[in-house]
C-alpha cells in the first residue's frame, strides 16, 4: 500500500502541473499561426513514441552530478535531483505532456471558430474569450487530459525505474513493486497489487468518462444562455 499510495500523490502532483503548463501550451497550438508550430508539436508529441528507458536514460544525465540539472538543483538545494521524488516528478511531467495536451489541443480545435470571432465583435478581450467562451465549451476534453496523464502517471515503469530507481517510501511506485514481486517469483503478491491497480484505474476511468459525457450535454445544452 506504500508504493500505491507514493504513486497516487506523484500522479496527482503530475497532473496538476500538467494541467497548469498544458492549458495555455494546448491553447497556443490551437490557435497560433506560426509556421514552425510543427516543430513544437512534435517535441511535445515525442514521448509517445521514444521508448521510456531512452527518455530515462537522457534525463537520469541530465539530473546527475555532471547534468546540468544535477548541478543546478544542487547549487540551489544542497542535494542532487536524481533518485528522488522531485526528480519523479520532473520525469513524470515531461513523459506524460502529450497526454493532457493533445486532448486540450483537439477540444479547442473543435471549437467553431465563428463564436470566438463573435466573442471578440462584441468586445471581448483574449482571456475573457478564453474564460467564457473556450474553457466552458471545452469542459469534456480538459477532464479526459486530467484522467490520461493521472492514469498514465500511474502506470508509469521504465522512466520511474531508469530516474528514481527503487528506494521504498521514495521512488518506489506501485509498478516497480509488482515488477519486484515477479522478480522474486512471488506471483500471489504481484496479483494482489496489480489487480488493485487494475480495479483502481478502471474506477477512475468510469467515473470521469461518466460524468465527461453528463458535462458535455449540460455545456451544449446551457451555453446559448450564457
Amino acid at each position: 500500500m506504500e508504493a500505491l499510495f507514493l504513486s497516487v500523490r506523484l500522479a496527482l502532483c503530475v497532473s496538476a502541473i500538467l494541467f497548469a503548463i498544458g492549458l495555455p501550451l494546448a491553447y497556443w497550438l490551437a490557435y497560433s499561426q506560426w509556421r514552425g508550430k510543427f516543430l513544437v508539436e512534435s517535441v511535445v508529441a515525442l514521448p509517445l513514441v521514444l521508448p521510456p528507458t531512452v527518455l530515462g536514460f537522457y534525463l537520469l544525465i541530465a539530473m546527475g552530478p555532471q547534468g546540468p540539472l544535477g548541478k543546478l538543483w544542487q547549487a540551489l538545494f544542497g542535494h542532487g535531483l536524481a533518485f528522488t521524488f522531485t526528480g519523479l516528478i520532473l520525469a513524470s511531467v515531461l513523459y506524460s505532456l502529450p497526454f493532457t495536451v493533445q486532448p486540450l489541443v483537439a477540444s479547442f480545435e473543435g471549437i467553431d471558430r465563428k463564436l470566438l470571432a463573435a466573442s471578440a465583435v462584441l468586445g471581448a478581450g483574449a482571456f475573457r474569450t478564453f474564460r467564457r467562451v473556450v474553457l466552458p465549451m471545452s469542459i469534456p476534453g480538459v477532464l479526459t487530459a486530467l484522467v490520461l496523464s493521472f492514469a498514465h502517471t500511474l502506470g508509469e515503469f521504465g522512466v520511474v525505474l531508469m530516474v528514481g530507481g527503487n528506494l521504498p517510501g521514495v521512488t518506489r511506485t506501485v509498478s516497480i513493486d509488482i515488477y519486484d514481486h515477479v522478480q522474486s517469483l512471488e506471483y500471489s503478491d504481484a496479483n494482489r497489487v496489480a489487480l488493485i491497480l487494475l480495479a483502481f484505474s478502471f474506477a477512475v476511468l468510469c467515473v470521469v468518462y461518466g460524468v465527461n459525457r453528463r458535462v458535455g450535454r449540460r455545456v451544449w445544452a446551457t451555453w446559448p444562455a450564457r
